[in-house]
């Protein structure tokens, strides 16, 4: 099973929040470094309530986990990934924002349809040591270091407030492929190429929900 985290590692979250946090200041979204820390102390949010006021209006207001961007990639590789017969469980902590359940809930899964991103099933947790997967992949530095702490295997999805942490790390989606893959072989279960003759998982997804 992998556990597959979405914010800063399937979608673009430092995008979404930087369209949003430019849109209620009034700047170009390029005013704010995409260079930031965890906290996004970098873009100064005290003006506009903090961030976690800001966050609660970027998903209840802006429905920024429906327009999301997609991190390229992401779901070629989680279609070749669930093709060859890799479990792929979503573990997100966009609960986050109290009495917003419905729609963060709603947002997410219509995200992930649009976004043709396979999965068999959706967690919405933050303690994700508990979820017991094989494999981790993640941004978030407190919850890999925790997942670690308890002995787990985590693929760190680079990022400028991780870079601290240990590898194995990943720069793209094909980097996540390939510590999954060599992860499997140590393990002696080696993937399952997809039959031939079939369109890419991400097609067929798409195709289904546009007939």
């Amino acid at each position: 099973m992998l556990g597959v985290d979405l914010d800063g590692v399937c979608g673009d979250y430092t995008a979404a929040f930087r369209s949003v946090v430019a849109a209620e200041r009034g700047v170009d979204p390029a005013a704010l470094p995409e260079e930031r820390g965890w906290d996004f102390a970098e873009w100064g949010l005290a003006d506009l309530g903090g961030f976690d006021a800001v966050h609660r209006r970027a998903v209840l207001e802006h429905r920024m986990f429906r327009t999301m961007p997609v991190l390229p990639g992401a779901a070629e590789a989680l279609w070749r990934l669930s093709d060859a017969g890799v479990w792929i469980r979503i573990i997100t902590h966009r609960l986050y924002v109290n009495w917003g359940h419905a729609v963060a809930v709603s947002d997410t899964v219509e995200w992930l349809d649009r976004n043709a991103i396979p999965y068999r099933d959706i967690c919405f947790l933050g303690r994700k040591p508990e979820v017991e997967a094989d494999c981790y992949v993640d941004d978030n530095p407190t919850v890999i270091t925790a997942l670690r702490e308890k002995g787990n295997d985590v693929i760190v999805f680079d990022a400028p407030y991780n870079t601290h942490l240990d590898a194995p790390r990943a720069k793209s989606w094909t980097d996540v492929e390939d510590h999954v893959a060599a992860l499997v072989a140590a393990r002696g279960t080696g993937l399952q190429a997809t039959l031939p003759g079939l369109d890419d998982g991400i097609d067929r997804l798409r195709n289904r929900l546009e007939g």
